[in-house]
């Protein structure tokens, strides 16, 4: 079993970083004076995983769009009942969740860790799948799909998504569609679980009051040795172009909702993480609260207080987008592109910097006070290829000229589109 022990030299804090003999990378935070736990146990697999072959197999496969999703719902389940009425008997808190790269199940408990740990290792790595309760999970899963279908905020992002991307699977609603679904059966399931949740592709990230011997003893007496894996999950041919620069849907909304977004250039894994770090700390100097673009387009009324933005960004692809209610979203991207512009030309207001930078920075340190934070930066850190404390060193070694660099290089407005959920007019 080989430990390491992960160090930042800024603040001191550290964390443990264990590869176990079965294959599995555990990440482990504890943290004296805390009260509660929280557990990720997560693999490097989600929605736009749709085609990929192992370096045993020849072919590609290509399986149904969702299908990571459905499988998410499907791992609860086990001949013995199901995990959240196990989960009901320790008191912990639980989910789980599927993203576009990532699937990840957890856990909140300030008391009995170790019955809800022994819990979460053994459904996980237990699936149970038939063809009749596959079945009755497709009308469950299809009804989730209406239901997203008239949700308007789920539409303006999806709606984004399609019109800056042609072929790339993060056009697709992580759920899939009710025809996707429909074609999913349990040998599919199993050949992507077998694949995917190879204890070799996955990782165990803790934070909080819980003991390091408690959390390895149950991994030695849960987890069976996996042997190791390589997925080969192909090349998506992506043109760098966008599909439209609009699209409008009309759902009951009291008030227009847009999405803003710029699709961005990608590099490997590594590089994307630095870079949605470093694009964060830019549209909070475009657009955040305390710059010149916010306040006017607030005081004109075009924008209220739920206008945000954000970096959205994974293996392979990078989105920057603003959003919220607008009466006039068209008067929104006027401004805001008219202001980016601006900025371009005349470089970012030193001042400007050096305050956005400190409040990202301050914002990263106070969020390693929360174990929940912890847990998940360990381990979305891991799947990207850094350490979980690089994300302080990119912040704190930003420089003005490299964000006047990153500026001109993104937020193109020939690679931005606006999405719109309004009222269908009278």
């Amino acid at each position: 079993m080989e430990k390491k022990i992960i160090k930042s030299a800024r603040i001191g804090d550290e964390y443990l970083e264990i590869k176990h003999p079965t294959g599995l990378t555990i990440l482990l935070c504890p943290m004296k004076g805390y009260n509660s736990a929280y557990a990720l146990f997560g693999t490097n697999y989600g929605s736009v995983d749709c085609c990929f072959k192992t370096d045993k197999e020849e072919a590609f496969v290509t399986v149904p769009e969702g299908i990571a999703h459905f499988l998410e719902h499907k791992l609860f389940e086990s001949e013995d009942g199901d995990a959240f009425s196990k989960y009901a008997k320790t008191g912990a808190s639980a989910n789980a969740y599927t993203s576009f790269d990532k699937t990840c199940y957890l856990f909140s408990a300030a008391e009995n860790f170790e019955a809800s740990l022994e819990i979460l290792l053994n459904f996980v790595t237990s699936p149970y799948f038939t063809e009749e309760t596959v079945q009755k999970e497709q009308g469950i899963i299809g009804q989730e799909i209406s239901m997203y279908d008239d949700d308007p905020q789920w539409r303006v992002y999806f709606n984004l998504l399609g019109a800056l991307y042609h072929n790339h699977p993060v056009r697709v609603d992580i759920a899939g569609t009710k025809a996707s679904i429909a074609k999913i059966d349990a040998k599919l399931l199993y050949r992507c679980y077998n694949t995917f949740y190879n204890l070799n592709n996955m990782v165990l990230s803790i934070a909080g009051n819980f003991e390091v011997d408690t959390v390895l003893e149950l991994a030695d007496k849960i987890l069976k040795p996996a042997e190791p894996i390589t997925i080969d999950r192909g090349e998506v041919k992506e043109p760098d172009s966008i599909v439209k620069s609009e699209v409008v849907q009309n759902l009951p909304v009291a008030a227009p909702l847009f999405y803003l977004g710029f699709k961005e250039k990608a590099g490997d894994v590594v590089y994307n993480t630095k870079a949605q770090v470093l694009y964060e700390l830019l549209l909070e100097i475009v657009a955040g609260e305390t710059s010149p673009i916010y306040r006017k387009l607030y005081d004109e009324g075009l924008i209220n207080a739920v206008f945000a933005s954000e970096v959205m960004g994974g293996r392979d692809y990078i989105v920057n987008f603003f959003a919220g209610e607008s009466r006039d979203p068209h008067a929104v991207k006027e401004q805001l592109l008219g202001y980016i512009a601006q900025l371009k030309r005349d470089g970012i207001d030193p001042a400007a910097f050096g305050r956005c930078k400190k409040a990202a920075y301050g914002r990263q340190v106070r969020s390693l006070n929360n174990v929940e934070s912890v847990a998940s930066l360990m381990l979305l850190s891991h799947f990207s290829g850094i350490q979980s404390y690089d994300v302080l060193d990119f912040i704190a070694d930003c420089t003005l000229e490299q964000m006047n660099e990153l500026l001109r290089s993104s937020l193109d407005p020939q690679k931005c589109a606006l999405s719109i959920v309004e009222a269908a007019e009278e």
